[in-house]
């Protein structure tokens, strides 16, 4: 359960875990930056690289609203929010050989990374994550058309190479702590005699 910050440390340890991976050597020595992108940085993109856009934020239908963490004395922290994060990873260069390249390598290094352990989810976030979570992130699905939507409203048809990720059960817990109620100090039965006939 992260708390708050879970989304902004998803964002980072995507864009982390594929600059550990980086080689220059398998890119011709070429120079590659890996960043979280907002809508404005679509404007000005880097020369070559990989940026991570969230584009939308939904409540995960499966896992809804699972129970808050239990405290020592038996209260529990409000219910968890368990989120899906859906990111467009986008592979930048000048040139269409190095953009496919890099749109392959960016999609084998998730690939054999199913999972984004909690040393890298805390990397850039210290203390989002609970040291026993993970975070799974898989190849979304988005359509042509709303994929060319997005390019539309963000950079005005400008289209590059990105491919569609979802970063898997997010689960925001909260820090209010809702009170147990008093212990029982009382049992009382209420039976009822039947009724002579």
């Amino acid at each position: 359960m992260a708390d708050y910050r879970g989304v902004a440390a998803v964002s980072e340890a995507i864009v982390n875990l594929l600059e550990s991976h980086y080689r220059p050597d398998d890119f011709g020595g070429e120079q590659l930056q890996f960043k979280v992108y907002v809508a404005k940085d679509f404007a000005q993109p880097m020369q070559a690289g990989v940026s991570a856009f969230l584009y939308r934020i939904y409540a995960n239908g499966i896992h809804r609203s699972p129970g808050g963490r239990p405290g020592p004395h038996g209260e529990r922290t409000r219910s968890q929010i368990p989120l899906d994060l859906h990111y467009l990873l986008t592979a930048w260069a000048q040139d269409a050989s190095l953009q496919h390249t890099l749109a392959g390598w960016m999609m084998r290094i998730l690939e054999d990374t199913p999972s984004l352990p909690p040393g890298l989810l805390n990397q850039r976030v210290a203390g989002a994550f609970h040291p026993d979570e993970t975070v799974e992130i898989v190849l979304g699905e988005l359509d042509t058309e709303t994929l060319f939507r997005i390019w539309e409203v963000i950079v005005n048809h400008a289209y590059q190479i990105s491919v569609p990720y979802i970063a898997r059960v997010v689960r925001i817990e909260s820090s209010q702590w809702v009170d147990a109620g008093e212990p029982v100090q009382t049992r009382v039965f209420n039976h009822h005699k039947p009724v002579a006939g």
